[in-house]
């Protein structure tokens, strides 16, 4: 390391500047708009035209040529490293499963399924486990609400029950599934940047999910059994299979990118015996899953690269030194690494963005604390989620708002879910749940691990 860097390293705040100037362009555009009443306030600024201007603002904080292009090396160096690589294919690939599934029906024989089998004094209920199971299945939260939310509002219609608690079924589902799904971007983000294994983060994440899963199936039971489904719906259960195949061999360790291009040539084999493509059809149904998985992809690299000029510059050292004032335990780590991911996704209004924002400091603390890595991922992706899905400024909220014309109060009182996930969280940080066997005999997780994530 050049002594200019080592001396920089003492102003480890201002190496923030590019990141706040994303956050800020971005975040304070949405906000401007929001006054002026414009409708999709936080759309009119995108992310990708405020991540150029960090980028800008990055290189100009060298102080002549050599300046310029040390910062640009550092950029380059933090987006283009093995792990950054591998989370932009595995984007690539979870797109390509994605837009193939959806292309040969797979989406429709989900949901079809699912509410074919629901018991009718159940809708509500049924609405969110159908969520659930379609979101975990697509990765997608925002895909989940799209599709299911219209088939949610005539669920209400039928049933008598209030729109805001059949779209806040729909939300609670969806994020129970973005949470989860191995393709989900959140996930991908999550495991990538804390270095531990999909099928590890899954487990962890399951077993504070599920509670809050349970004790949200029943509510919506109880206070959404006023009616009942009465629409007939169709599926194939073979068109489910691809789902099904990419679930259970990510759960058994097979590498996913190799699970995912499985699934994908899954998908094609079965539109093909079922007449729902051609060859050409399957291409531009993999081609558009991919297009959808390309913005977050490209964002993704820009930040850890950023996120890398932070780093090297001694910005992360300053910040998790901030925060050690706080800190001085396992549990304040812990809960420090769900507020300032929270904090991130106000400021954003999106998840995947803010765990990827937020994981390197995170995983600094996990390497003081003895923390797993994925108990990391975990919390990163649960704290995330939890917030997402109730600030107005986010994707799924504004969605769920045009779809019923609610204010995002009056659903977010009834997404119960999420309220649930986020207090299942706290209680195992409270009482120091979720520990690893190697965790709780006190063995060193990092030794001989470099840091380089």
């Amino acid at each position: 390391m050049s002594d200019e860097i080592v001396e920089s390293k003492k102003q480890g705040a201002r190496y923030f500047i590019p990141l706040l100037t994303f956050l800020a362009i971005y975040l304070g555009a949405g906000i401007i708009f929001s006054i002026w009443g414009v409708e999709t306030p936080f759309k009119q600024i995108s992310r990708e035209f405020a991540l150029l201007c960090g980028v800008l603002v990055l290189l100009l904080m060298g102080k002549n040529k050599e300046g310029i292009e040390k910062n640009a090396d550092v950029l380059v160096k933090g987006s283009a490293d093995q792990n950054s690589l591998l989370m932009l294919l595995i984007y690539v690939t979870a797109g390509a499963f994605s837009g193939a599934a959806k292309g040969m029906g797979g989406v429709d024989s989900t949901v079809g399924l699912c509410l074919t089998f629901i018991p009718p004094q159940l809708a509500i209920a049924g609405v969110f486990i159908v969520s659930a199971v379609l979101a975990t299945a697509l990765g997608s939260s925002m895909t989940t609400i799209a599709a299911l939310g219209p088939v949610a509002i005539g669920v209400a219609n039928q049933t008598g029950a209030s729109y805001g608690i059949a779209i806040a079924a729909v939300l609670g589902g969806a994020m129970f599934g973005d949470n989860l799904s191995i393709i989900s971007d959140t996930t991908i983000a999550a495991t990538r940047t804390c270095g531990c294994e999909m099928k590890d983060k899954f487990k962890m994440n399951f077993l504070i999910a599920l509670p809050a899963a349970l004790v949200s199936i029943v509510l919506y039971g109880i206070l959404g059994s006023a009616g009942q489904i009465t629409e007939v719906y169709e599926y194939s259960i073979v068109k489910i299979v691809p789902y099904i195949a990419v679930f259970v061999t990510a759960l058994l360790g097979m590498n996913v990118v190799l699970v995912l291009l499985l699934g994908t040539v899954l998908c094609g084999i079965i539109g093909f015996a079922t007449g729902a493509w051609n060859l050409a059809g399957f291409s531009a149904a993999c081609t558009e899953g991919i297009s959808g998985m390309l913005s977050i992809a490209v964002q993704a690299l820009i930040i850890r690269g950023m996120s890398n000029f932070a780093k090297e510059f001694g910005g992360l050292d300053w910040l998790v030194a901030k925060f050690e004032k706080f800190i001085n335990s396992r549990k304040s780590a812990e809960v420090g690494i769900g507020v300032l991911t929270g904090l991130v996704d106000v400021s954003m209004g999106n998840n995947t963005i803010a765990i990827l924002v937020s994981s390197q400091v995170a995983m600094k603390f996990a390497r003081k604390y003895n923390i797993a890595a994925k108990r990391v991922a975990s919390l990163l992706d649960i704290s995330a989620c939890v917030v997402q899905s109730f600030i107005p400024h986010g994707g799924q909220m504004m969605l769920c708002m045009s779809l019923t014309a609610l204010s995002p109060v009056a659903i977010a009182k009834v997404a119960f879910y999420p309220w649930l996930l986020g207090l299942a969280a706290l209680v195992t940080i409270l009482f120091g749940l979720m520990k690893t066997p190697e965790e709780k005999e006190g063995k060193d997780l990092y030794a001989g691990i470099s840091e380089e994530i």
